[in-house]
């Protein structure tokens, strides 16, 4: 046989910090933590877990035991779950809202939370992404600062842009595809005036702030759709005239301006990806 087993070996210390191999030792390690139930899902990224549960007619048995479970496995692989900071978030846009018991795991209460931070996004409960502007606007607005210190230092416009684009447009634009059209009008007039006050100081036309979601949606669209194992790939569905996709029912507005919804609109009317820069190329540098 040409495939070989090494001999077992136990290790007493883990990988170091920083190591490259650490993310995929970890998915090793974590590939059987599935979920038990098919109403619920396991978000894993590096060393951060996620549960999240549908919860129907007010039945909450599959999501506690799915918790319950998760706890099992954890002990079982000798992995320690840290209550202090395990937070729950509930969102609920029903009218007759019912009373939902608190969450325990070993026995400590896990702390319900109005809003958490998610890998960078701030979500809160009722969706409204205010949180989470303001902590983009608070960001946007320190780095500002440094691109004044730099024009007063007579840097050259070209290096100005490409500080911009790296320091203030990537914090502008992440998961700009899943907040932004969800944002209310003040939100979005506030985050433009970012982009801006950065286009006064460098004296160059930048792209707006809906062009970069545009272009942003576009690709991330066009991603999913080559990528067959994307959760979100069969949402793309060819209408039988092969040009357009099949729109996304949406009963209401906060489902039809989500990022699905949005990315099928926009496949379905431009023709090809718009360019997040265009108007940047036209200034002299």
């Amino acid at each position: 046989s040409p495939y070989h087993t090494s001999s077992a070996l136990s290790l007493s210390t883990g990988s170091p910090q920083g190591c490259v191999l650490s993310p995929l030792l970890y998915s090793l390690y974590t590939h059987d933590c599935t979920p038990r139930h098919h109403s619920n899902i396991f978000v894993k990224f590096a060393d951060d877990t996620t549960v999240v549960g549908l919860i129907s007619k007010g039945d909450e048995s599959t999501y506690r035991d799915e918790v319950e479970q998760l706890t099992s496995w954890c002990k079982a692989n000798n992995l320690l779950l840290n209550t202090s900071k395990t937070k729950e978030l509930i969102i609920d846009f029903r009218r007759k809202k019912a009373e939902i018991q608190p969450l325990f795991i070993n026995g400590d209460c896990v702390e319900r939370v109005a809003s958490f931070r998610f890998l960078g996004v701030n979500i809160e409960e009722n969706l409204s992404w205010s949180v989470n502007t303001s902590e983009l606007l608070k960001k946007a607005q320190q780095r500002l600062y440094f691109l004044r210190i730099l024009r007063r230092n007579n840097i050259t416009q070209r290096l100005l842009v490409s500080f911009y684009r790296a320091t203030i447009e990537s914090v502008l634009t992440y998961c700009i595809c899943i907040w932004y059209t969800s944002c209310t009008g003040a939100q979005r007039k506030a985050l433009q005036g970012i982009i801006n006050t950065a286009q006064k100081i460098t004296g160059c036309p930048l792209p707006t702030l809906e062009v970069l979601h545009n272009a942003h949606c576009f690709k991330k669209a066009q991603n999913i759709i080559k990528d067959t194992s994307h959760p979100g790939h069969s949402l793309f569905e060819l209408l039988p005239s092969g040009r357009r996709y099949r729109a996304i029912r949406a009963r209401t507005n906060r489902l039809k301006h989500s990022c699905y919804p949005t990315a099928i609109t926009h496949l379905n009317t431009t023709k090809k990806c718009p360019s997040r820069h265009s108007c940047v190329n036209l200034c002299t540098v």
